[in-house]
């Protein structure tokens, strides 16, 4: 391997750092003012922008393992997982109910961008 493959490895890295930033901050910006527009869907020139609200469950471990009433099925698991956690649920192996307790909910806004 060679040092220029290393050095442009690193020049990569910091340019996906700063991109990622200024992403942020532009989604920021975007969501910030479909918020204050109470939009959920904007057209701008050739752009349609949407934003879709999403819920995410954040489980507390200790909490969890309380309400499950089986260690086995807590080994399944082996750490709070939202889609393991949900197919449990589907499959009928713990209720929603059991672990109504056990998780807060986060409200996300994903944005959507695409080109008309």
């Amino acid at each position: 391997m060679e040092d220029k493959t290393v050095k442009r490895y690193y020049r990569l890295k910091q340019k996906q750092k700063e991109i990622e930033q200024e992403l942020s901050e532009l989604r920021g910006e975007i969501v910030k003012h479909c918020t204050e527009q109470e939009l959920s869907e904007l057209e701008i020139g050739s752009y349609k922008v949407k934003i879709v609200a999403q819920e995410r469950k954040e489980f507390d471990e200790t909490k969890l393992f309380a309400a499950l009433p089986d260690p086995e099925v807590w080994r399944l698991l082996s750490k709070p997982d939202s889609s393991k956690i949900a197919g449990l649920i589907k499959l009928n192996v713990i209720s929603e109910d059991t672990i109504k307790d056990t998780y807060s909910v986060k409200h996300l806004s994903l944005l959507q961008v695409d080109k008309k």
